[in-house]
């Protein structure tokens, strides 16, 4: 076993008073409120944080209203943002370590893993994103106007900040996840409310203190923790947000959109998924063995886009279950700070429960449970687990169970493929593993997701856009397709 030493820096700040930033203040919920957050590895207490009230969140809100509406930050200009990025940037790529380990507490996962993988990736967004700030432009149009054809005139197109944003993001990478919210708000002038999963707020506030280092007006980056029914929600129904982004549960998002909708507040909503590996029988299949094990067993299976719908053509589905079901029972769990570990424990007791359910209900209905199938403690373990011999229209292959569940079935030809991957409401991601151009290009715009991934799974890079068809979302994360949504466009139209 070999455990990594917590930072002091680290020890330091899990120790902190819980507080939270409201326009220039770290300050206490309003009632002196806290809740627990505990180490998902042993299931005990690792520190306290402020619980906000609805009072919290609106003195968020307001203080963000405020920098959109009447500080520097409204008058800043594309390179002074750009810079700010690229500083915000840098800042984290000194503290990665701290923000790794941090992520490794928080979310169970490995901090070796979390420090090539989450932080890196967050840093990498955030500079993409930098680089956009200096490149948001309108268009001028010749227009006719018919119903003046003596006139003369000057129209243009500006595209604009949308305004204040509230955030909204889950606890699966809560890092990574802020950073994709707060890039493109930042980059484009907007003000940002950030309310970070109730199990998860470590990074986040870390994120708070380096945003303030990097020289940010005050109020330009809020965050509030606390519970998505008190906190989330008073951000959620806010009048003076201009614009909801939340990551998270179809449930969830389902109602945040109905309220978005009652205000006309602008929203994008990434939501769950139930995404397909579909593995054709010209496919190198050891590699499609290795890549559909990662997965879904990448992130202990907690991956909106997870692979966890396996299809493999009928001649070679018992070697490649084989194969995945050889390496789940070769990988060792344990806490995240243990180097050598190659899986860690569930967020917490209650999905650990839930994921333990679904395998429940899998045997009970006759189901084959081809590896895993067990969980154990202390903290929040279950087993990568493998289940065939299970019909499509089943709880496991039709709901997201988001644990290393992984239920595969057999199919005989290109059209049986695409009928039952795209028989699901989540449109999330697909895979395709095929050395066939041919057949694959057919495949693709057959498949009803927003990202397909061809000879690879969850494979994301900032420019490219992320979001789902379906259950699975409305509006997308990353690439330029970011910057639209977190603009307005406005037309103008001079006569001469």
């Amino acid at each position: 076993m070999a455990i990594a030493t917590l930072l002091p820096a680290t020890t330091a700040f899990i120790q902190r008073a819980p507080r939270m930033l409201i326009g220039a203040e770290w300050v206490e919920a309003a009632d002196g409120q806290t809740m627990p957050l505990r180490n998902p590895a042993t299931g005990e207490q690792l520190c306290v944080v402020p619980r906000a009230t609805v009072d919290d969140v609106d003195r968020a809100v307001l203080a963000a209203r405020q920098a959109f509406d009447d500080s520097p930050w409204s008058r800043t200009r594309p390179r002074e943002r750009q810079n700010l990025l690229w500083k915000l940037a840098d800042l984290m790529q000194r503290d990665a370590e701290l923000l790794a380990q941090l992520e490794c507490l928080n979310n169970g996962k490995s901090a070796a893993v979390a420090q090539v993988m989450d932080v890196q990736l967050a840093i990498d967004f955030l500079r993409y994103m930098a680089g956009w700030a200096t490149k948001i432009e309108g268009s001028s149009v010749e227009v006719s106007v018919p119903l003046m054809p003596d006139q003369q005139f000057h129209s243009f197109i500006r595209r604009e900040a949308v305004g204040v944003i509230g955030a909204i993001v889950a606890w699966n990478f809560p890092l990574l996840l802020a950073c994709w919210k707060l890039g493109p708000a930042l980059a484009t002038g907007c003000t940002v409310v950030l309310k970070p999963a109730d199990e998860t707020p470590l990074t986040a506030l870390k994120l708070a203190e380096l945003v303030q280092e990097a020289g940010y007006p005050d109020g330009v980056f809020n965050l509030v923790t606390g519970t998505g029914i008190t906190a989330g929600s008073a951000l959620t129904r806010n009048p003076l947000v201009d614009k909801l982004t939340f990551t998270g549960s179809t449930a969830v998002g389902k109602e945040i959109g109905k309220i978005a909708m009652d205000s006309m507040t602008r929203v994008t909503l990434e939501l769950g998924g139930k995404s397909p590996t579909i593995v054709m029988a010209d496919a190198d299949l050891g590699s499609a063995a290795a890549g559909a094990a990662s997965a879904i067993f990448f992130n202990q299976g907690q991956v909106c886009c997870a692979g966890s719908r396996l299809y493999v053509q009928r001649k070679h589905f018992d070697n490649v279950v084989a194969d995945i079901a050889g390496i789940a029972n070769a990988m060792k769990l344990g806490s995240g700070l243990d180097t050598s570990v190659d899986m860690g424990p569930l967020i917490s007791a209650r999905q650990q429960e839930r994921v333990w359910r679904y395998i429940e209900m899998g045997r009970d209905s006759g189901a084959t449970i081809a590896c895993g199938g067990e969980q154990f403690g202390p903290g929040y373990f279950v087993k990568p687990t493998v289940i065939v011999d299970v019909d499509q229209q089943h709880s496991l292959v039709q709901e997201e169970i988001f644990g290393p569940v992984l239920v595969a079935i057999p199919f005989d030809d290109e059209a049986d493929a695409l009928r039952m991957a795209n028989d699901s409401p989540y449109g999330l991601g697909a895979s395709i593993w095929s050395n066939d151009l041919a057949a694959v290009h057919r495949m693709i715009p057959r498949i009803k997701s927003g990202s397909v991934w061809v000879n690879c799974h969850s494979a994301l890079d900032p420019a490219l856009p992320f979001g789902g068809y379906k259950m699975s979302g409305v509006g997308r994360e990353m690439g330029y397709a970011a910057i639209e949504h977190y603009t307005e466009l406005k037309s103008v139209l001079i006569k001469l």
